[in-house]
């Protein structure tokens, strides 16, 4: 890799180490902003780190916490990739047929209004409270954002290229896998970047609302429970999952682009 890439990769690096500083900031902030909160619901992120790492069962907390952890993020590794594989072959689809993308576009952003929240209890009746909840779930939260982004970067292939594959006999699927295709790569890591987050709250809500099982389930238990500092801390261990995922997501778009000597955005 050359400079320029290390140096992109420290910049964005940097970048997400602020974002991360700001947040804690953020909710350091509001809870002085709200004092009605009180201590016994807010928690700072000093007592989050002691519930973590200095309390004296923190091991115990810690190691639930990370347990529920995995789940979680094996639980949306399922979203993101059905939503990815979902969003790549319709964006796909929609690019080789017009008629198709007019047709269907429409029906997937009306869907995409409405709240997932909304949506899950029926989704739960007609599957069940198994990985396919999860699926669905992590997919729907995935897929509109990615189609969209990945439409535009098939639509946006260079057209001269197009136009010599087509004059040399290629089809329309030739054109999408010789030119489309290797023009929208940074629009898949755009989209990626986005959805990993997104897979995380999908996960989360199927959680929440239909599996019973981790870090969503956590949540679920420990307000009623008043359990708060599991819940500040659950928070928290998703926040930063979600900053690390979307980091090596950002990373893996520098290697990639700067293999392919794209410039990246």
């Amino acid at each position: 890799m050359t400079a320029a890439g290390v140096a992109g990769i420290g910049r964005f690096l940097g970048s997400l180490l602020l974002s991360f500083v700001l947040i804690l900031v953020i909710w350091w902030l509001f809870l002085l902003a709200f004092p009605d909160i009180g201590p016994i619901i807010g928690r700072t992120p000093v007592d989050v780190f002691g519930y973590l790492f200095t309390a004296p069962d923190a091991d115990v907390a810690r190691g639930e916490i990370l347990d529920n952890l995995w789940i979680t993020l094996g639980d949306a590794a399922i979203g993101f990739v059905v939503g990815m594989i979902a969003a790549i072959l319709t964006a796909a689809l929609f690019v080789l047929s017009r008629p198709a993308a007019q047709t269907f576009m429409p029906i997937a952003m009306l869907l995409r209004s409405v709240p997932l929240v909304a949506m899950t209890p029926l989704i739960t009746l007609v599957v069940g409270r198994g990985v396919a909840v999860v699926a669905i779930m992590g997919g729907i939260v995935v897929f509109f954002p990615a189609l969209v982004m990945i439409m535009t970067g098939l639509a946006n292939a260079p057209r001269q290229i197009d136009d010599v594959i087509t004059v040399y006999g290629g089809s329309p699927l030739t054109v999408l896998r010789r030119s489309a295709v290797p023009a929208a790569v940074p629009s898949l890591f755009s989209a990626a970047k986005v959805s990993v987050p997104g897979a995380l709250v999908g996960a989360t809500v199927a959680e929440w609302l239909g599996t019973n099982t981790g870090l969503g389930a956590t949540l679920q238990q420990a307000l009623p429970a008043a359990a708060y500092d599991e819940l500040w801390a659950s928070v928290l261990v998703i926040t930063v999952a979600s900053i690390v995922l979307y980091a090596i997501v950002g990373v893996a778009e520098t290697l990639v682009l700067s293999r392919m000597g794209m410039q990246q955005n």
